[in-house]
């Protein structure tokens, strides 16, 4: 893995948290309204929005924001419901 900066590594690790988090939603393993999909997906976006300040890509950091941001909201009103 010659040439990967820690930056790489935490985009790469937010990207399979990520990847993980919508597989398990597929599976039926996590319902998407379990806080527990929001926070990972959180988790991934903050995660890939590390690495991006290390190697910029504006499409990238909208998607990310958006991510975030719906994540946030996901986890809020999984929190309240509970």
């Amino acid at each position: 893995m010659s040439g990967l900066t820690a930056y790489d590594l935490l985009g790469g690790f937010g990207s399979l948290i990520v990847i993980i988090a919508y597989f398990s939603t597929q599976q039926g393993w996590v319902d998407a309204r379990d806080w527990r999909f929001s926070l990972t997906n959180l988790v991934g976006a903050v995660l890939i929005l590390l690495s991006l300040t290390a190697a910029w890509n504006f499409a990238a950091f909208v998607m990310e924001i958006f991510w975030l941001a719906i994540s946030l909201y996901g986890l809020v009103r999984a929190l309240i419901k509970k």
